[in-house]
């Protein structure tokens, strides 16, 4: 497991739906990228930016924010907290 350090976090993305509210079927390209996503981990936060998130929140996050690696298999994103802009309640 990763984890990250700071006030960082972990994210697995959550795929954009594949079908349109009238239930047109879309391309692959034509998907978004998607912005929602799972946190999966969390860092210790700092003194001046203490997490927010916890493990299992999903979240709504800045469109360009983030580092995507791969590991064990598996496609995930680090990136800083203060680019998380919601929590989906």
């Amino acid at each position: 497991m990763i984890r990250p350090l700071g006030a960082r976090v972990v994210i697995k993305k959550i795929e954009a739906e594949e079908k349109t509210q009238g239930g047109l079927i879309l391309t692959s390209q034509s998907k978004e990228a998607p912005q929602y996503a799972e946190v999966v981990a969390v860092g210790p936060g700092t003194e001046e930016e203490p997490m927010e998130v916890k493990v299992g929140d999903k979240v709504v996050f800045s469109k360009y924010g983030g580092t995507d690696i791969k590991h064990e298999g598996e496609e995930l994103t680090i990136m800083r907290q203060s680019d998380i802009l919601a929590v989906i309640e």
